[in-house]
């Protein structure tokens, strides 16, 4: 397994994805060797000055979940999701710079991009390898967006709870990243109380669920069905001023997202029920009279 790179930079930068593609060698998807670093530092743009550009907070996280989660690599996900986008206190508007994750990918953590994502050896597929998306492409595939973005969609308030629960179901995060299902809230808390009751489990039943749930929506708004509490932004923007000064995330707590309210209870609870019902009907591969 490769280690991380001999140049670690103390800040992170902007690493376009044409800047990129050089480094994304054969050795480096074959999990071998890593690039040196200094070279991909000439090529980076600077961020602006602000604390919530240090490196060493993400390195030591990358860190601990590779220590922590070496027997069982998905179930770093659900670890690492919530305390990422807790450090990384990002608008979504800066998350939806790829440029920033292809650094932290090729940059700051290709170590652990390969510890993750480095695929086991299969009959068809013998030689094992990284998905060069893993380091720089779609928010449902990149490594470290796919996580920070699940813990935006699914977090209800300051809670990341619900994120935890999310994030252990692959095919969900997969689904609703690629499928832009949950930009609603109280969508993503109806998602996740579902899986929390075991009534949606793997992958064809979260699939077909969110074939049943888009087409569902073409007709019903949810808005109308499950309001959602107005955001206040500024709450937000203090907890991002507060980046400088926060404490390190906690590894065996939760950390507290920005003090936004939570989704009304009502609406997750009427779009549970509704779910369930649209469930019984969702077009799942192997059920009983389904193709």
């Amino acid at each position: 397994m490769i280690t991380q790179p001999n140049h670690v930079p103390e800040r992170l930068a902007l690493l376009s994805a044409s800047a990129a593609d050089p480094f994304l060698t054969e050795e480096l998807l074959k999990g071998e060797q890593v690039h040196g670093g200094i070279d991909l530092a000439k090529v980076v743009e600077s961020l602006p000055d602000d604390a919530r550009w240090s490196v060493e907070p993400i390195r030591s996280l990358v860190e601990d979940a590779m220590f922590e989660f070496r027997e069982d690599r998905t179930r770093a996900d659900a670890w690492l999701a919530p305390r990422l986008h807790a450090t990384l206190r990002l608008t979504r508007r800066e998350a939806a710079d790829k440029r920033l994750w292809n650094h932290i990918a090729l940059a700051v953590a290709p170590d652990y991009v390969a510890w993750r994502h480095l695929s086991e050896p299969t009959a068809k597929r013998p030689e094992r390898r990284i998905a060069p998306e893993r380091f720089r492409g779609p928010a449902d595939r990149q490594c470290f967006s796919r996580l920070w973005w699940a813990a935006e969609l699914f977090r209800n308030g300051p809670d990341y709870a619900p994120v935890e629960v999310a994030c252990g179901n692959q095919d969900l995060i997969h689904t609703v990243l690629r499928g832009g299902l949950v930009d609603h809230r109280p969508t993503a808390q109806a998602l996740v109380r579902l899986l929390q009751n075991g009534q949606v489990t793997g992958g064809r039943e979260v699939n077909g669920l969110s074939v049943a749930i888009n087409a569902a929506g073409a007709t019903l708004i949810y808005d109308v069905l499950a309001p959602d509490a107005p955001k206040d932004p500024t709450r937000l923007r203090d907890w991002i001023a507060e980046a400088g000064s926060a404490l390190p995330v906690g590894r065996h707590n939760l950390p507290e997202g920005p003090e936004e309210d939570p989704v009304p209870e009502d609406s997750v609870a009427a779009l549970t029920e509704y779910f369930t019902e649209l469930f019984e009907t969702a077009p799942v591969r192997g059920r009983k009279g389904v193709d």
